[in-house]
């Protein structure tokens, strides 16, 4: 019964790693489908809760983003996660603000 119950626990463990691998690439129209429907969640705009929710919920997409994509996500996400903090840094939010600006810029030539 204990070598039943320990291949039975190996397997799910074998299982369980095989679903944590790298996410696939993303061609750039996925990438900008599943922007949009991030950017179009309205709880996403809703103050310092709201860009933890965006934030959040860029994450899984940065991972597989586009070659082309993945510079403007990754700014985006640095951008909402210095604005959700509690005490956002000015100074390094400012710096950040150029890069989300581009990033925006990048997401309207290449998603229309």
């Amino acid at each position: 019964m204990k070598k039943l119950t320990t291949a039975l626990v190996a397997a799910a463990l074998l299982v369980s790693a095989s679903a944590c691998a790298a996410p696939a690439k993303l061609s750039t129209e996925a990438t900008c489908e599943r922007i949009k429907i991030v950017a179009s969640d309205s709880s996403a705009s809703m103050g310092k809760t709201g860009m933890t929710i965006l934030a959040n919920k860029l994450r899984p997409i940065v991972a597989g983003a586009s070659d082309e994509l993945k510079p403007a996500v990754q700014a985006i996400l640095e951008f909402t996660d210095e604005s959700a903090k509690e005490n956002p840094d000015a100074d390094k939010l400012a710096d950040l603000q150029d890069d989300y600006q581009k990033a925006g810029a990048t997401f309207t030539e290449l998603c229309q």
